[in-house]
């Protein structure tokens, strides 16, 4: 029995060499923002989304983005579809989770966008499952992408979220996460 919304894959088996030769000895996704790791803050997000997820986190880690999607959606099988999250992303919210899998009902791929940068999760519906599971290597879904667009099958979908972009490669990446989080804080206080 299908799933009736997409699950969320939370990609966190990369090693974060960048991010360790940035200066640093902590594995990026255990690095501190605000006082807890930035996997917890991904973790958050996607939980208070309300879709279901599944992290794809193995001992020793994957070959690579391509061997971590297709672990994770065979793990979910039954999944209507699916959104590929990198787990350095701790500044996305939860709406613009929910908004990608809603989006999917349009367009069996749906690509966020940030002002033109191209963002994630990147979603697939269950059209996509068997080129999903065939993904190995470090090559990711972009070829899923390419592919899909002369047929029409994808959506481009703008949102206003800079965490769909903003990843945590190196240490200065980390102060700016730091930055906007205490910037958001005192808009909310306000």
């Amino acid at each position: 029995m299908l799933t009736p919304s997409p699950t969320v894959i939370i990609l966190a088996a990369g090693k974060g060499e960048r991010f360790l030769a940035s200066g640093t000895s902590t594995h990026k996704l255990n690095a501190l923002l605000n006082g807890k790791p930035v996997l917890w803050h991904v973790l958050q997000a996607v939980q208070a989304s309300g879709l279901q997820w599944h992290l794809v986190k193995p001992e020793g880690g994957t070959g690579g983005m391509g061997d971590s999607i297709a672990m994770g959606v065979r793990a979910t099988a039954n999944a209507s579809g699916w959104l590929i999250l990198p787990a350095d992303l701790p500044l996305i919210s939860p709406a613009s989770l929910q908004h990608v899998a809603d989006t999917l009902r349009e367009k069996p791929v749906v690509v966020p966008y940030y002002r033109k940068r191209q963002g994630h999760p990147v979603g697939f519906r269950r059209e996509c499952v068997h080129s999903l599971m065939a993904l190995s290597g470090d090559m990711g879904a972009r070829e899923i992408v390419r592919d899909s667009r002369p047929e029409g099958n994808v959506l481009d979908l703008s949102l206003a979220d800079v965490g769909i972009v903003h990843d945590i490669d190196v240490l200065s990446d980390l102060r700016l996460a730091r930055r906007w989080l205490s910037a958001r804080a005192r808009r909310i206080a306000l």
